[in-house]
């Protein structure tokens, strides 16, 4: 490959082969992305809107350019948005052909300008600020929704990236503004109406009607055309005396996350629970290095227990303690212990981050002293305002997220059904996953997959490295693991039991990232590999590619 000029690139044929794809790194940085289908080829931006991941190291399988990282999916027709965690498609260049080779000119983009002229006379009301209200706006936007959307957030804060508060936020390691999804003017440019701090008090889903209260004690009442409730989760308070003192803190919001990060500067930090939220703000605060000490209690003997195995949760102890953590396993808090402190003022005197917190008391009598303790003990879903129509573990809806007609249920408040079954899935993905295929749903476009067609898929980042995870699996003792968890490259294969005929239905890697892709693409066409098949050496990424041809 030679750059021809600053804007062109000149690309041999030969490089590609018919039903693949190569990616092109140049001297700015950026990243060129050729597919190829016998004789046509097309060019695309090579990073994943997204983060920014080089596609090219992705997996290509059928019509499906899947990334690398975090698993957003394109196509390699025209670079569209088939599967977030990106919220937009491909950048496509045009190019020329010229004998044996290829002219990208990086200057020219080929643009599908979408008109807003559907649903025109209509009005979308979305109850909740979070992923899936987020997502089912701008999809609806960059599907030609010409009707008006009104966008309802309890926040003081346009829609933000949650997942990064107890990442890159809280280390320290972005700044609140790179927070917010589609930029600081996403509303404003796709003429969504954001009314943000006001609460839904009730929805009326047989009307299609809501409640409106703002901080003011002012009340009304809007019915809409289509009604999309997301209202996502709230932190779990655990029934231990004293949890409600201050210097106690949940991470669920902004606010939560930057109370944490001014509250935690030279304390003595406790957090209770050892799954993603406990074991990311340990890695976050590390990270951070403001603490006096990060001490993590777990009534399990493991970290992530429910998630991976006890091989693969050693090493991420291993890892932790490497960073200085403590961890206190199969211990029970009975109690937070409370003291008085005087009342330290900032320069604006101004009340500053305050903790009446002591330490923790286990049941074992053991004392632990602290200065700010952090709950990480799980969530439940708000389905208040919908209780004529819950269920004890959210909110029943079918495959495209439909409630009744013109209303949805959505993201963590939502039991809907997908490949795996029906279940209420609390990740990032899926809540993305869930404002797509709503979005599609609203505009009766039949080409977006439904949730039938989806699989999950989470990860969690502690320390720079990333743990990833495709499928579901009720338990992860019936695993086959290769690699090597403590140098931090495995991929561990679950299984609902020990048969060899059984098939797998949830992996999770680090630093195998191909092979996870491979999975997921098996596991959603519903071809993931037995027992049997892994055991006996299964090429499982020349398997997805074969399969999806």
């Amino acid at each position: 490959m030679t750059e021809a000029t600053i804007n062109t690139v000149t690309i041999s044929k030969a490089d590609i082969p018919s039903g693949g794809m190569k990616s092109y790194k140049q001297d700015d940085d950026s990243i060129i992305l050729i597919t190829r289908d016998d004789d046509e080829f097309r060019a695309f931006d090579g990073k994943c809107p997204h983060a920014g991941a080089d596609l090219g190291d992705g997996l290509r399988c059928g019509n499906r350019v899947v990334c690398p990282w975090h698993h957003a999916t394109f196509d390699s027709r025209d670079g569209s948005l088939l599967e977030p965690i990106a919220t937009q498609g491909l950048t496509q260049y045009e190019l020329t052909h010229d004998g044996d080779n290829l002219t990208v000119d990086t200057s020219a983009q080929v643009t599908g300008q979408v008109e807003n002229d559907k649903l025109t006379d209509t009005h979308t009301i979305i109850v909740g600020g979070g992923g899936a209200g987020f997502m089912t706006a701008d999809q609806l936007r960059q599907g030609g929704y010409g009707g008006k959307i009104t966008l309802i957030s309890k926040e003081d804060k346009a829609p933000y990236n949650r997942p990064l508060l107890s990442k890159a936020f809280l280390a320290g390691k972005m700044d609140e503004d790179k927070l917010l999804l589609g930029g600081a003017n996403w509303a404003d440019n796709n003429n969504i109406e954001l009314r943000l701090n006001q609460t839904v008090s009730e929805v009326l889903p047989n009307e299609a009607t809501v409640v409106i209260e703002d901080n003011y004690g002012n009340s009304e009442r809007q019915t809409a055309d289509f009604l999309v409730v997301a209202t996502g989760a709230k932190p779990n308070l655990p029934p231990i005396t004293g949890a409600e003192i201050d210097g106690v803190y949940t991470l669920r919001s902004m606010s939560d996350a930057k109370v944490i990060k001014a509250a935690s500067h030279d304390q003595r930090v406790v957090i209770i629970g050892t799954g993603f939220i406990g074991m990311e703000t340990a890695s976050a605060l590390a990270q951070a290095g403001t603490t006096a000490s990060i001490t993590v209690i777990g009534q399990g003997s493991r970290v992530m227990g429910n998630i991976v195995s006890e091989t693969v949760s050693n090493a991420l102890i291993k890892l932790h303690e490497e960073k200085g953590i403590n961890f206190v396993f199969d211990a029970t808090v009975n109690e937070i212990t409370q003291v008085d402190r005087q009342v330290d003022k900032d320069e604006d005197n101004n009340n500053k981050a305050f903790s009446n917190v002591g330490g923790v008391t286990l049941a074992s009598g053991e004392h632990i002293d602290a200065d700010i303790v952090i709950l990480g003990t799980g969530v439940s879903p708000r389905t208040e305002i919908l209780s004529e129509v819950n269920d004890p573990d959210g909110v029943q809806v079918d495959a495209h997220l439909k409630l009744r007609d013109g209303v949805y249920a959505l993201g963590d408040i939502a039991k809907a059904s997908n490949q795996m079954g029906r279940m209420r899935i609390e990740h990032w993905r899926v809540a993305l996953q869930h404002g797509m295929v709503t979005a599609a749903a609203i505009l009766n476009d039949d080409s977006v997959d439904s949730l039938e067609a989806r699989i999950p898929f989470f990860w969690t980042m502690q320390y720079g490295k990333s743990l990833r995870y495709s499928g579901h699996a009720e338990t992860p003792e019936h695993n086959i693991l290769f690699g090597m968890p403590d140098t931090l490259d495995y991929i561990e294969y679950y299984f609902d039991d020990e048969g060899e005929d059984t098939r797998a239905s949830a992996a999770s890697t680090l630093g195998r990232d191909k092979e996870l892709v491979a999975f997921s693409e098996l596991l959603r066409r519903g071809h993931a590999p037995t027992r049997a098949q892994i055991n006996a050496g299964f090429d499982i990424i020349e398997q997805a590619q074969v399969l999806s041809r």
